[in-house]
């Protein structure tokens, strides 16, 4: 499983859907995932691939990492990941 499907399979746990739900276009709001889904959702991504999400919760604008959209979340692991690795 690569990173995409294991970030997507992350979030449709979150929001109790299929993966199969989810796309890459797809936003937290759309999914159904609040502030506190949101947070178990980071939590569940670093767990999973042994990564620091720079994810301020009290200001997510503030945070040095995008969640706007499935897509962006996908990246910035795949970032997180990448810059943990070198």
């Amino acid at each position: 499983m690569d990173i995409k499907d294991k970030v997507i399979a992350i979030i449709a746990d979150q929001a109790v859907l299929e993966p199969s739900d989810v796309t890459l276009d797809s936003t937290l709001d759309t999914l159904g995932i609040d502030s506190l889904g949101l947070v178990e959702s980071i939590f569940a991504i670093e767990e999973a691939f042994d990564i620091s999400v720079p994810f301020n919760a009290n200001d997510p604008s503030e945070s040095d990492f995008d969640i706007s959209t499935v897509a962006s979340i996908v990246a910035g692991v795949e970032r997180l990941v990448a810059e943990q690795k070198s």
